[in-house]
C-alpha cells in the first residue's frame, strides 16, 4: 500500500509539504494512522511538480525518505503551485525499483496509486505495443491513463472512467488514484482512505491528515474528488461491476469535517 498527497494552489516548497508537516510522508511511511492494510511504506518515495505549465517532472528514489541525504536540500529548493508526493509500500511480488515508484509521468501529467490491481485480468485494457515503465501494477495503471489522455480525454473524465473499467474486470482491486495536470487535481477512493483541506491558498488532497487540525474533510469510499481554482467537488463513482445493477445516484454533498 502507499500514502500520497497533492497540493494545488499558491506556491509552496516541497520541504513545507513533505518534511515540515507533523504527520507528513516520512511519518505516514513509517507509522500510518489511517491505512487499512497494516503495512509500512518504505519501499520508495517520490515527488512530482511542474517547473513550467504543462511540463511535469519527478524525483524518485527507492527506500525511505530519511535515507536520502540529498532530499532535504532539494525539497527546500523546489517551490511550485502543484505538487504530488508519494511513499510506497510495495505489494507482494512487485519489484523494488525507481521505475515502480510514484509519481509516474507522461511529461504533462502526474499519477500515483494507493492500492493494487491484477495486471493479468486487466491486460486487455492496454493497447498493443504499449509498454509500462515497470512491471508493477501502479506503472501498468499509469500506462492505461496515459493512453486515454493521448487519445484526447480530459483528466477529469479519464481517471474515473479508468477506475470504472479496471474495477469491472478486477473487483478485488484497490484503486485510490491521484492525478494532476498542474491545473486540476483528481483523486478517487476505492478501498483506501482519502481526505482534503481547502482554504484561501488552495487545496490539499491526502491519504490521511498531515496534522491534527479539525478542518480536514474525510471522503467516503467509492467517490471521486476534483480540486481546481474554483474549489473542491466530491461525487460518487458510478461503477457497475459484473452481475451488479445500480440505479442513478446524485452527486454527493460535501461530507462533514472529521
Amino acid at each position: 500500500m502507499c500514502r500520497h498527497f497533492a497540493w494545488l494552489g499558491n506556491d509552496r516548497s516541497v520541504k513545507e509539504l513533505v518534511l515540515d508537516q507533523p504527520y507528513g510522508l516520512p511519518r505516514q511511511a513509517a507509522r500510518p494512522r489511517w491505512q487499512h492494510i497494516d503495512l509500512i511504506n518504505q519501499d520508495g518515495f517520490g515527488v512530482g511538480w511542474f517547473p513550467a505549465p504543462g511540463t511535469a517532472t519527478t524525483y524518485r528514489r527507492t527506500g525511505p525518505i530519511e535515507a536520502d541525504p540529498d532530499f532535504p536540500a532539494l525539497a527546500a529548493s523546489i517551490v511550485a503551485d502543484c505538487v504530488i508526493g508519494a511513499a510506497r509500500g510495495a505489494s507482494p511480488g512487485m519489484p523494488i525499483e525507481v521505475e515502480a515508484t510514484a509519481p509516474f509521468t507522461n511529461g504533462s501529467a502526474l499519477m500515483s496509486l494507493n492500492g493494487h490491481l491484477n495486471v493479468g485480468v486487466t491486460a486487455s485494457l492496454l493497447e498493443p505495443g504499449r509498454r509500462p515503465e515497470s512491471t508493477c501494477d501502479a506503472a501498468f495503471l499509469a500506462a492505461l491513463l496515459w493512453q486515454r489522455l493521448e487519445a484526447g480525454q480530459q483528466l477529469t473524465a479519464a481517471v474515473p472512467e479508468l477506475v470504472c473499467d479496471v474495477a469491472a474486470l478486477d473487483p478485488n482491486a484497490c484503486l485510490n488514484v491521484l492525478a494532476t495536470d498542474g491545473l486540476t487535481a483528481i483523486a478517487t477512493t476505492w478501498g483506501e482512505t482519502l481526505c482534503y483541506r481547502r482554504d484561501d491558498e488552495g487545496a490539499l488532497l491526502a491519504s490521511e491528515p498531515l496534522d491534527d487540525e479539525d478542518d480536514w474533510v474525510k471522503v467516503p469510499d467509492r467517490h471521486v474528488v476534483v480540486a481546481d481554482p474554483l474549489g473542491v467537488t466530491v461525487m460518487p463513482l458510478q461503477i457497475v461491476l459484473p452481475h451488479q445493477e445500480t440505479g442513478s445516484e446524485e452527486p454527493s454533498t460535501v461530507p462533514d469535517p472529521i
